[in-house]
């Protein structure tokens, strides 16, 4: 276990608590449990000699393709051995009634063809593989414990014969055509009992039930229906179920850039991304959970200090995320830091304000605004209204000094007028004119000092030179019609400045931001780009690189944060809310727009 795995050789599975990343390889190299930003069993995804995996494959040589059974989370990747043997490995966590008490991770060893030796090799690593490991063998397993209260018990429904030395165990045996074994690993769970196999595969079969039936809710009919049922289900394994609150990615510190420092824990919910996913998932269908995380917002968004909201939080409503940088572990491909927490939580960026409020105005249809709902928007907008002209840190969180950036302030618009918009549609109280007079301000001030007339485009930020493609969202979001000169012409300057080598890819800019190292093109801006295109009627040219984009998924249909252009690499945290929710939101947007034959 000493190799990386490429970012996009993963798929992952999950049970709306945590997640785990599954290798092409059969291993399992990142699992967090009981929940997505709890400590790591299994982090060999950022060192793969220290960080712990488990790893199950044949014996000797062979190749392996992975696919999730239809419209569901479970994992199968099938390995073909030499001289035509083949085996599969059914990867999952429980979900809807099979969920127990527990973290559990299933895995069906099965042989549908020939005669193939196997290995398993159990390497758990607690706490980031801070605190050493103890193994020991029981009778129908292995149990792990640490030095502290940890401890995971991993069952089998066959009796294998387990060595264990230095904090690993390992076991071969040999299977014939239509033999299985399972494996059944629980967290927090110190007793080791025999896996009763027909218990196991009503898990599997009901699990496989209760994830067909949720994603045959989806409203989708369009071209793209098997790409936007992906993304969707990629977005329900983002939600931490118990408060409806979605995580940007299940993983830490994946890098934007091997060279640099861009190396984030992305395992918090951050409101900018939650609202893209909240207005995704709601116009695929799937309003349940989209109305769990409305309850997530109203409560973490009651504030009586008069500070600006967080960005970001735990997935349990939690304010306090200390970066910290694990030293010990050496990094995806040695790129470090290995960051824990993230010290952007603290940053002030009133973009988060347009974006919340955008979305409950879209999303308003179908969901209640109760009296305490309306509080919080009612706050939400006189916030802005009180602070719209300060500098701020903005969508991508540079770390370097404020500035007054012109995606902020047009999002600050967005949320004054969404603000009226709802006051009015709502027949709910609040100063509408004070709103509407300081959205005129913002709209005046951003068309004069946001705008670069030499370059024909509106700029990063007021008085300079660099471009940004969150400047994208301008029509969508209202600010600018969608035919009005400025919107075509800051498209053409996006696609001029920030579009890579492959033509269907952006930056999100190329300005200096505090940080050393670069990074790769942006999945979701390069997707706000063919939305751009479609909204200006160059429906053509926005399918045509729509697909190409898709193309830029893993075999699974999967996208992490941004896309290597030079080798089509994934980079940053995988798999991304953001880059799946645009990516189903341009997939609509598409179809809204697609040109209708006569008649």
């Amino acid at each position: 276990m000493t190799d990386f795995l490429p970012i996009g050789d993963h798929g992952v599975i999950g049970d709306m608590r945590t997640a785990a990343l599954v290798g092409r390889n059969g291993a399992m190299d990142w699992f967090c449990a009981p929940r997505f930003d709890s400590p790591s069993l299994f982090a060999a995804l950022l060192d793969p000699e220290r960080g712990g995996a488990w790893r199950i494959q044949p014996v000797g040589h062979w190749t392996s393709e992975q696919r999730y059974l239809p419209a569901t989370n479970i994992l199968v990747t099938a390995f073909h051995v030499d001289g035509g043997g083949v085996v599969q490995v059914t990867d999952f966590m429980p979900a809807g009634p099979a969920r127990g008490d527990h973290v559990e991770v299933y895995r069906r060893v099965d042989c549908p063809r020939g005669a193939v030796d196997l290995e398993t090799v159990f390497q758990p690593r607690f706490d980031y593989a801070i605190r050493a490991t103890v193994l020991a063998r029981r009778a129908a397993g292995v149990i792990a414990t640490d030095q502290d209260n940890d401890a995971a018990g991993l069952s089998t429904s066959t009796v294998l014969p387990w060595e264990v030395a230095d904090g690993t165990a390992t076991a071969r045996w040999g299977m014939t055509a239509e033999q299985a074994v399972w494996f059944v690993l629980r967290f927090d769970e110190d007793e080791v009992h025999p896996v009763n196999a027909e218990a196991a595969q009503r898990a599997l079969d009901d699990t496989a039930h209760w994830w067909d039936g949720w994603a045959s809710q989806m409203g989708y009919r369009g071209p793209y229906a098997l790409e936007v049922q992906r993304s969707a289900l990629a977005l329900r394994l983002c939600c931490y179920e118990p408060s409806g609150a979605f995580v940007a990615a299940p993983t830490t510190s994946l890098p934007e850039d091997l060279d640099g420092v861009r190396n984030w824990d992305y395992r918090y919910s951050w409101l900018r991304d939650s609202a893209f996913v909240f207005y995704a998932l709601d116009r695929v269908g799937f309003r349940a959970a989209a109305e769990r995380f409305l309850r997530f917002l109203k409560r973490v968004c009651r504030r009586a200090d008069g500070r600006h909201i967080q960005i970001m939080y735990t997935v349990d409503g939690g304010r306090q995320m200390p970066e910290q940088v694990l030293g010990h572990l050496r990094g995806y491909r040695g790129a470090q830091p290995v960051r824990i927490g993230n010290d952007a939580a603290g940053q002030f960026q009133l973009d988060v304000y347009g974006e919340l409020l955008d979305t409950v105005a879209l999303a308003r249809t179908g969901h209640d605004v109760s009296e305490g709902l309306w509080k919080v928007i009612r706050d939400l907008v006189d916030w802005t209204a009180a602070h719209w002209r300060e500098p701020d840190f903005s969508i991508w969180e540079a770390r370097q000094e404020l500035k007054q950036y012109v995606f902020s302030k047009v999002m600050a618009w967005v949320a004054l007028e969404r603000g009226c918009q709802l006051a009015t549609l709502l027949q709910q109280p609040g100063p509408v004119d004070r709103w509407r007079e300081e959205a005129e301000a913002i709209h005046a001030e951003v068309l004069e000092r946001g705008w670069d007339p030499a370059r024909n485009t509106f700029v990063q930020a007021y008085g300079e030179p660099q471009l940004d493609a969150s400047l994208l969202i301008i029509p969508r979001v209202g600010f600018l019609k969608h035919d009005d000169p400025r919107v075509r012409s800051t498209l053409a300057a996006i696609r001029r400045e920030l579009a890579t080598s492959c033509e269907e890819l952006v930056y999100r800019y190329r300005s200096p931001d505090g940080l050393s190292g670069d990074e790769g093109a942006f999945v979701a801006c390069s997707f706000w780009m063919v939305q751009n295109l479609a909204m200006i009627g160059e429906f053509a040219e926005a399918e045509r690189l729509f697909k190409n984009q898709l193309r830029r998924a893993n075999h699974l249909g999967l996208l992490a944060e941004e896309i290597d252009p030079a080798n089509g690499e994934q980079l940053g945290n995988f798999p991304l809310a953001l880059s799946h929710a645009a990516l189903i939101n341009t997939a609509y947007l598409l179809e809204e727009l697609r040109p209708r034959p006569p008649g």
